[in-house]
Parts: structure tokens; C-alpha cells; sequence
């Protein structure tokens, strides 16, 4: 393993050469300096600090405020035989991992060092880990080569690094989620929080709470006061999926985090500022949703500052074969699969089928290919697509009922489709294919509701 860095700044030369010769037979390589000013020189590719607070010149505190702009990874713990607690505090503000009295052993340096050494290596870790992740989301690791898919990523490299807000537009399973990941990458808050707020996984009456948050005593279990999504995303990213189906009640106050920046919390009259770039997205038709009142018009021109619509699957059938071999690459070993390619009648069927389900369908359908196939390639009996290909059809599609009008079947749908659902007015939605807010509205019209 690389050897630890550990820079010593101590104006006593005795106690200086002391620490080197402990450190050095510890098996770290130990830099010197008698003064900050010598120890800023060097101090660049340190993984530990050990700095006094009294120096010659500059103080211990003006080295560690330094520090932290010119190497910000280091880990500092700063000694003293004048500790006082504003001293400690003041300190650990400007980010000191640790806080060491003068006259110590030996033992106690040896002890501290290893606490802070390993709080640097999860700081690391956590570094390298994010810039991993970070990776995934860069437009190069997303696939999509046809003309299509190029524009959605040139309005994302124009969009990111301003603080417009953007909406998403697309099916279920095209990749809403790792376009707005990728706005974020390529901000200027890539480095801040990203909070993914899913609206339809969010109980109508919880909504407020969750996205603005509460105030103990708010309601009947608010023993403590807790922040909600909106303040977990300050100064970085809040991503709305399924705008849509946010009710009327939270339209308004979204509409006021948008224009004003700010909130207040359920039980509360403080008004709360904020900085947050919000990107939405949704799987509906929001102007339909605009002229059948279930959507506010304000918020929607809100929303829609720049408008970024990810094709269906089915509408840039050129990128399935790159699709394909990705999901192969990325799976196969995951599911223990010796597949390494597919044959050209295997990539026939995955071309001539429409993909309802988009990029996430035809990763499932990868998946159980994969781990059904024996062999190194996957050919067309491999490729288990669920009830088939299916291939739009044109002829003996029914149209309305004879002798009935487009209102009146409309209402015999809203109302079978209620009757199966035994009265659940979401499995009803469901079956319809709307959401519950899109029911309640059609329900309301016929006098159902």
C-alpha cells in the first residue's frame, strides 16, 4: 500500500523531530515545517495535517482556512497546550478532524492519527464512489445514436449548466431518470444534493409534509420537527417525477417555490428561502390534462421553460441493436450467462416488436434471455418477448359500438372499469390507463363522483 503523507508544523524543533522519528518508524512518510507559511509550500499532496496553534506569523487557524482551499482532501488535527473551548470550536468549523492537547503521549498521537486517517479514507472512498457514479450519468454512458437522441443530449448540454427549469416529456421506461441525472452531472451543482421526489409514490394527504416538511406538533405523531424533500435538495437538484400527478392543493405551492423560492413548513409561519434547480418529468399529455382542469396553466408555463421530449423506443428503432449489446455486456456477467452476442434473426425479432415498455422492457427482455440461453449467442427462440411480436394492426380494429356515441362509450368504460375494480377508483385508473386524478375528473363530469 501507498505510504500515508503527514505533513508536522511545529515551530519546537525538539518536538517536531520527536513526532517525525514516531510517525517515520510507524511506517508513514513525514514532511516538515516550522512555520505555516513553509507548510503551505508543501502542503498540496498531504493526506494529514498535524499543525500547532501558536506559529511564528500566521496562526494555526490562518493555516487551516488556507488549507482547506488550496487541498481541500486533507485531514487536519490541530495541537495546542493553550485549549480553550472557542479554540476547539473554532477549529472544528474550519474543518479540523481532531483536537490535541499539549503535553500528549506518544500513545494519544498514535491513537488520534488512526481515528482521523480513517475518517480521511471514507472521505476517499465516498469521493470515489460519487465520481463512479457521476460517470454513469455522462451523456457518452447513455444510449442513443440515432438523430433523435442526439438532440435530447445537445438540449442537455445547453440546458445543464444554467438554472433553468426543465420538463421531461415521455413514455414509462425511456430513460426520464438518468436524462435529468444527467442535467445534473453537467451543472454547476453536480456536486450537491440530488433528490428524486416520486409525486405518484406520495399519499395525496402526505404530499405537504413530505415535500416542504413540518413542524413538531404540526399533527397528531409529529413528535419532532423534520425537513422535507425541498429543503434535503437545497442548493442542488429537486427532480419531480410525474409531475402530473401532483393534486391541486400542492400545484399552488409548487407554483411558489418556482417564482418565489421559497415556502413554509406544515405548522409553521417562518417563511423558508431556497435554492433549488428543479427538473420534472412525466409520462402524461399535461396540455390535455390543462383543458380538462387538472393541471394548473401557471404552473405548466412554469415547468416548461425548456421542454425536452424523449422519443419512444419504437420511434428510433436504430438505437436497439447498440441497446442490445450494452445490456448483454453489462448482464451477462451479472447473470452468470455465457452469452456474448445475438444473431441476426434474434435481432430481427427485437427490431420487428413495438416496445410498449420502452428501454426498460427491452432490458428485462435481455435479462430473462439471458438467463434462459444456454449458448454463446442468443437466437430468435432465445429471445422470450412476453405474448410475442406484436405488429400494429390496421385491419378489424373495432370502432365505436353500433348505435352508440363516443360520450356514451365513455361512460360505459368509466363505468365497467369501476365495476371491476369493485369501486377502487386507482384500479380503476389503472385499468384505464389514466391516473387518479384524470378519473376523478372524467367521474365528475358524468356525475359519478
Amino acid at each position: 500500500m501507498e505510504k500515508k503523507r503527514i505533513l508536522v508544523v511545529e515551530d519546537e524543533e525538539k518536538l517536531r523531530r520527536v513526532i517525525e522519528l514516531h510517525l517515520t518508524s510507524a511506517g508513514f512518510e513525514v514532511h516538515q515545517a516550522a512555520t505555516a507559511e513553509e507548510a503551505l509550500r508543501i502542503a498540496d499532496r498531504a493526506d494529514l495535517v498535524l499543525t500547532d496553534l501558536r506559529l511564528p506569523g500566521m496562526n494555526g487557524l490562518e493555516l487551516l482556512s488556507l488549507l482547506r482551499r488550496q487541498n481541500a482532501q486533507a485531514t487536519v488535527i490541530v495541537m495546542t497546550a493553550f485549549g480553550t473551548i472557542e479554540n476547539a470550536v473554532e477549529a472544528m468549523k474550519l474543518g479540523a478532524t481532531d483536537f490535541l492537547l499539549k503535553p500528549f503521549s506518544l500513545d494519544q498521537l498514535t491513537a488520534v492519527m488512526q481515528k482521523a486517517l480513517e475518517v480521511h479514507n471514507l472521505r476517499a472512498e465516498n469521493r470515489q464512489l460519487r465520481e463512479e457514479l457521476g460517470r454513469r450519468y455522462e451523456i457518452d454512458n447513455i444510449i442513443g445514436r440515432s438523430a433523435a437522441m442526439q438532440e435530447v443530449f445537445a438540449t442537455v448540454m445547453r440546458a445543464a449548466p444554467t438554472r433553468a427549469t426543465v420538463l421531461i416529456c415521455g413514455e414509462s421506461g425511456v430513460g426520464k431518470d438518468l436524462i435529468a441525472r444527467a442535467i445534473h452531472h453537467y451543472s454547476p451543482r453536480r456536486d450537491r444534493p440530488f433528490v428524486k421526489i416520486n409525486c405518484t409514490a406520495i399519499p395525496e394527504n402526505l404530499m405537504e409534509s413530505e415535500l416542504f416538511g413540518f413542524e413538531k406538533g404540526a399533527f397528531t405523531g409529529a413528535i419532532q420537527a423534520k425537513p422535507g424533500k425541498f429543503e434535503q435538495a437545497d442548493t442542488g437538484t429537486a427532480f419531480l417525477d410525474e409531475i402530473g400527478d401532483v393534486p391541486p392543493s400542492i400545484q399552488v405551492k409548487l407554483l411558489r417555490v418556482l417564482q418565489e423560492r421559497e415556502f413554509e413548513r406544515l405548522g409553521s409561519n417562518k417563511t423558508r428561502q431556497i435554492d433549488v434547480r428543479v427538473v420534472a418529468a412525466t409520462n402524461q399529455d399535461l396540455r390535455a390534462a390543462l383543458e380538462q382542469g387538472t393541471f394548473r396553466e401557471d404552473l405548466y408555463y412554469r415547468l416548461n421553460v425548456v421542454p425536452l421530449n424523449i422519443p419512444p423506443l419504437r420511434a428510433r428503432k436504430e438505437d436497439i441493436p447498440f441497446l442490445v449489446e450494452h445490456f448483454i455486456r453489462r448482464l451477462a456477467p451479472e447473470c452468470g450467462s455465457p452469452v456474448e452476442s445475438v444473431t441476426s434473426a434474434a435481432m430481427q425479432k427485437l427490431l420487428d416488436y413495438q416496445w410498449p415498455g420502452n428501454v426498460r422492457e427491452l432490458q428485462n427482455v435481455i435479462e430473462r434471455s439471458l438467463v434462459l440461453c444456454a449458448g454463446v449467442r442468443l437466437d430468435a427462440d432465445d429471445i422470450r418477448i412476453e405474448g410475442g411480436v406484436r405488429a400494429p394492426r390496421t385491419e378489424g380494429v373495432p370502432f365505436l359500438p353500433e348505435g352508440m356515441t363516443l360520450e356514451e362509450y365513455e361512460h360505459h368504460l368509466l363505468r365497467e372499469a369501476l365495476r371491476r375494480a369493485e369501486g377502487n377508483k386507482s384500479q380503476a385508473a389503472r385499468l384505464l390507463g389514466l391516473t387518479r386524478n384524470a378519473l376523478r375528473y372524467r367521474l365528475a363530469q358524468i356525475g359519478l363522483d
